[in-house]
């Protein structure tokens, strides 16, 4: 392993202090095991105390695992300053990151991408401005899509080779989309699928129809998890991946989604579409690695089935 390059941060009056040690990696190794050969003036005890603080960062991004493999070619960076600033994204919050990919649990309310009205408060916005602190030639990719009003995981790739190897690999590449939803009245049945065939309008909204050359083929599959009079809430998992699918399997079966007007919903009592993206399972495209990633239901989607609930239109 070749020594790259240092960083310093100096005062004229006073001793030259080392801030970050940065290395190119030039044989396999794990990261503990790398750092303590590269680094022999410094205790194990610190090397292990960078890596529990996320001061060790491997091509840009911050690792904390003893035994992550480390590849020729990789730049890791040692940053001996705790005080200094993490990088930040907007305040998203950013469930996994590789050199290849970024999965983020989106808020409902933000844009996936740009529209004609808004260019900037987006996750495509915000993430291409994290990626470029990094590196200023660094970009995003866009892998696949959440409405504005949906919450939940969102995946974003790093190079435009990974987007496509997923895109065109996508039936075989994602094993597992799963969703929560908030639904109005009792679903009588405990579980169920819809299918029929979408298609979109050119006022962009998409219609449901059993026959075969109108459209595309949706399947949605749907388990309810609790209900009540007023409300069902459903774990609904994806057989295909159609624009507004949820949304209009939904009204299909005379339970619109929560706050969705557009297909049929006439309450509103969170404020907000009751459809939250909650597991997201794939094989990586690099690695070949199982990967699955999950977020909670959302408080305001729990709250409907207090017994103390009382909703408001």
């Amino acid at each position: 392993m070749k020594k790259s390059r240092n960083r310093f941060s100096a005062d004229k009056n006073k001793k030259i202090k080392k801030m970050v040690d940065v290395f190119t990696i030039d044989t396999n190794d794990t990261l503990l095991s790398c750092l303590i050969s590269r680094l022999p003036q410094k205790s194990r005890s610190t090397l292990k105390a960078v890596l529990r603080d996320r001061q060790v960062s491997v091509d840009g991004i911050p690792v904390t695992k003893f035994d992550h493999d480390l590849i020729p070619g990789q730049r890791l960076e040692v940053r001996w300053d705790r005080s200094a600033p993490q990088q930040k994204s907007h305040g998203l919050k950013i469930i996994y990151e590789d050199q290849d990919l970024i999965v983020i649990d989106k808020p409902s309310g933000l844009l996936t991408i740009a529209t004609d009205k808004e260019k900037r408060n987006t996750a495509y916005s915000f993430l291409s401005d994290y990626v470029k602190k990094m590196d200023p030639e660094n970009k995003i990719f866009i892998i696949h899509r959440l409405d504005r009003e949906t919450s939940g995981l969102l995946m974003f790739a790093k190079n435009k080779t990974v987007k496509q190897q997923i895109q065109e690999t996508w039936t075989s590449t994602i094993s597992q989309r799963t969703y929560i939803a908030v639904v109005e009245g009792e679903v009588k049945k405990t579980e169920g699928t819809v299918t029929s065939w979408l298609t979109e309008s050119k006022a962009f909204i998409v219609y449901s129809s059993q026959n075969q050359k109108l459209g595309r083929k949706a399947i949605t599959h749907y388990k309810k998890i609790r209900g009540n009079s007023e409300f069902s809430l459903l774990q609904i998992n994806l057989e295909t991946g159609r624009k507004h699918q949820i949304r209009v399997h939904m009204q299909d079966i005379n339970h619109p989604i929560l706050g969705d007007k557009k297909y049929g919903s006439g309450l509103n009592p969170i404020r907000r579409i009751g459809l939250h993206s909650q597991v997201l399972a794939f094989t990586h495209p690099r690695t070949g690695e199982a990967c699955r990633f999950e977020t909670p239901i959302p408080e305001k989607f729990w709250k409907l089935f207090s017994s103390r609930k009382k909703s408001k239109k």
